[in-house]
């Protein structure tokens, strides 16, 4: 890793060269601008479009209520006004970092000062046979979301394999545009990676009340099809669910490849250091390939969020001009279904009690979350002032009372106020 003083002998016109079109690259790119760097900067994506958020693609952008453009980190002209070279459609084959170098997968080469690798992750592929039949779609671009789009008409049959967010979300966009949706998860709840038995349970009801065929616990064979398109997918017990389409959402993976073999370290995502420097001291990674340390908690972990990607390309670009890393904030994640917006603030890895404020059955509610009285994140249904109070108390190490976090009469800004002071 650089040494701290070596970090502030930055010059303002090296040639930045950044792999990847997320969020994490759009927002590297700006800041970088915003923190008076004049030189080159040029941007490689393997989408046709430029940096884009992700996140509507499974909510407002697949229910057509947002138009492409609207999805950009920032327009078309951005780039031409602020003088960056946009390579879209192509991607990086080789990292030669000896000589500073990128190979394209046209054979041109690309030199740079400084790197940013922010090649994000890819879906995790379906382990069963049938998995490459045509209408055995991921969702995670915006081609994506046009194949799917293809089968969003009222009457045909989505399997949705997979009860995290984006499986979740697009199941509930699926059902409100007249699809007949049936989801599969192998756990025993749904998002049991990233919330607890009592949010599992809530969103299962939802689910099931508009008329989602949720099975928990379910073991697939494989999928059925009728020589080239799906048809089906067979369960363990031989039943067979008809589906017109199989949506397939069962994670995701780093895009780290690239990184690896040019001999970065890497342990689920390249490793960065508290500037998102990996061990070549002219390289950076952010977002969802990034390997952080999380202070918060004192552990190193990857975090997929829209949060994550602006922060770690804020903090990249601050270290390449040499100006100070921007202040933390806290891990938060948020998810729109029907007409529940979630929103977590902090990781809930390891907590031993759970308490809810509010009112589940009116649909406004929250899960404090806790270990050994100490808080440590919120889960935060339809009401974004608890969400808004518990960022503030993230990485603080409050002790808070049950029994005042769950009258819903007492003063939450007090106790937050009385917590962290």
């Amino acid at each position: 890793m650089k040494d701290k003083d070596e970090t502030m002998t930055t010059s303002t016109d090296q040639n930045i060269l950044i792999l990847g079109a997320g969020q994490a690259a759009g927002t590297a790119v700006a800041s970088l601008r915003q923190f008076g760097h004049k030189g080159p900067i040029t941007l490689i994506g393997d989408e046709p479009a430029p940096p884009y958020q992700r996140p509507p693609l499974s909510k407002a952008y697949f229910k057509g209520e947002l138009p492409e453009e609207r999805l950009f980190v920032k327009p078309l002209s951005f780039y031409e006004t602020q003088n960056v070279t946009l390579r879209l459609g192509t991607s990086a084959k080789t990292l030669e970092r000896a000589n500073k170098t990128v190979t394209m997968e046209d054979g041109t080469s690309l030199s740079y000062d400084k790197l940013i690798i922010a090649t994000g992750s890819r879906p995790r592929t379906l382990p069963v046979k049938g998995a490459d039949l045509d209408g055995v779609l991921t969702l995670r671009s915006l081609a994506d979301v046009e194949k799917l789009q293809v089968y969003a008409t009222p009457g045909r049959r989505i399997v949705v394999i997979g009860a995290g967010y984006i499986g979740l979300e697009a199941a509930a966009v699926a059902r409100q545009m007249g699809l007949e949706v049936t989801v599969l998860e192998a756990s025993e709840r749904v998002l049991a990676r990233v919330t607890s038995p009592t949010i599992s349970e809530f969103y299962q009801t939802v689910h099931r009340q508009n008329g989602v065929d949720i099975r928990v616990s379910a073991r697939m064979e494989g999928l059925e099809g009728d020589g080239s398109h799906v048809t089906g997918v067979k369960m363990a017990d031989g039943d067979i669910i008809p589906a017109d389409v199989v949506l397939v959402g069962i994670g995701i993976l780093p895009n780290q490849d690239l990184a690896e073999a040019a001999g970065l370290l890497c342990e689920n995502g390249i490793n960065t250091d508290a500037e998102a420097r990996t061990n070549d001291p002219d390289i950076y990674a952010i977002g969802d390939c990034a390997n952080r340390e999380i202070v918060q908690y004192g552990y190193r972990g990857r975090l997929e969020s829209v949060h994550n990607a602006i922060e770690m390309g804020k903090i990249a670009a601050a270290s390449i001009c040499g100006k100070p890393a921007p202040k933390l904030d806290a891990p938060w994640f948020w998810s729109d279904q029907y007409d529940l917006k979630l929103q977590t603030a902090g990781l809930l890895t390891g907590f031993d009690q759970a308490v809810v404020r509010g009112d589940m059955e009116a649909h406004k509610f929250s899960v404090w979350y806790l270990k050994g009285g100490r808080f440590l994140a919120v889960d935060a249904i339809n009401v974004p002032g608890d969400f808004m109070a518990a960022k503030r108390l993230v990485g603080s190490g409050a002790i808070l009372d049950p029994q005042e976090l769950a009258d819903v009469m007492s003063d939450l800004k007090s106790l937050v106020l009385t917590a962290v002071s």
